[in-house]
């Protein structure tokens, strides 16, 4: 018999990756919090009996939903992108106060937050401390992860900090996810079938340049305008793919397409490589469907994560006791004296 389904409430929902993930891993979405109107009908589209809360996280109350099984959410990135100004808690957009503030409204069973990976660095120590000393002091122990997309199958580098927190005594139980012992999947394994579509008669040279996997997929972000494959080094390495990184395809190369000319993604190859199975849909135009599949969480990397978190929480035993990145009895180090 399968178990019930855990129950969850999501912040900061996007496009559904992380929607994804919790399903897989046998979780219920209670309510997904989301600013963006597209993503919000993107969310609507594929799941229509979800509520969907169109609206500033500030302005959103949890205090319906004491006592859910998991709080998660992929709080905005900006404030701690190395691409930006870093300015952490000086930044208005840092929505972290606001997931403690709904931790304390709800008291869920376990925490899951996910940010870019340069909240990990040293620069972020104290403002990381201070959210632990919270959760602490709320009655969770937890810790923190830099995980790379790829470890879990999904074709691409994308590394993410993860944060999770468990209620005593339940943390015990938890144990980071062991990546997967198969290597992920190449460009090429991944979307040669959407790229051989429209009979592209150069397909058989482009399965052999792009035998590896990707780099990190960005662009999402509205501040850098249309879309396009990321910054210089990124669309230079995506070239070395044999794809041209300047802008997002309608369509796959076709008979016609120019023998000196790199082929573009279309954004279902792009969502393909963020591990998004072909049935989702995005809802808004080409621009606001690559922002959300830019900015998402990758399905299978939350299926891990929160598989774990699942496992913790119904108290079942882990496969084997070796080689598992268990929570230590306590994470106090991140906390200063």
């Amino acid at each position: 018999m399968n178990p019930s389904p855990l129950t969850a409430i999501e912040l900061c929902a996007g496009g559904g990756g992380q929607l994804l993930g919790l399903e897989k891993a046998g979780f219920e979405s209670l309510a997904a919090v989301e600013i963006d109107h597209d993503a919000c009908n993107t969310l609507r589209l594929n799941r229509p009996a979800l509520k969907v809360v169109e609206g500033d996280l500030r302005e959103f109350s949890a205090k319906p939903y004491e006592g859910v099984d998991l709080l998660a959410g992929g709080v905005p990135c900006p404030p701690f992108s190395i691409a930006g100004k870093q300015l952490g808690k000086d930044d208005e957009r840092d929505l972290f106060p606001e997931a403690l503030r709904l931790v304390r409204e709800c008291s869920p069973s376990a925490v899951m937050l996910e940010n870019v990976r340069g909240f990990a660095s040293a620069k972020f120590t104290s403002y990381r401390s201070e959210l632990f000393r919270q959760l602490h002091e709320m009655g969770y122990l937890g810790g923190w992860r830099v995980l790379h997309a790829s470890d879990y199958g999904v074709p691409q580098l994308r590394p993410r900090f993860i944060l999770v927190a468990i209620k005593e005594p339940l943390a015990g139980g938890f144990a980071w996810p062991k990546p997967l012992a198969a290597p992920a999947p190449t460009v090429a394994e991944s979307i040669g079938d959407l790229m051989a579509s429209n009979k592209w008669p150069g397909i058989k040279n482009w399965r052999k340049q792009a035998a590896s996997i990707a780099p990190t997929i960005v662009g999402g972000s509205k501040k850098h305008g249309g879309p396009d494959l990321g910054p210089s080094r990124a669309k230079a390495r995506w070239a070395e793919l044999g794809v041209s990184g300047k802008s997002i395809a309608e369509d796959p190369p076709d008979q016609e397409f120019p023998k000196d000319e790199l082929p573009r993604l279309t954004t279902r190859m792009v969502a393909r490589i963020q591990s998004f199975p072909d049935s989702w849909e995005f809802s808004g135009k080409k621009t606001a469907a690559y922002r959300q599949v830019g900015n998402a969480f990758p399905p299978l990397v939350a299926a891990a994560v929160a598989s774990a978190i699942a496992r913790a929480l119904r108290q079942e035993p882990l496969e084997n006791d070796e080689g598992h990145d268990l929570f230590p009895a306590s994470f106090l180090t991140e906390i200063p004296a």
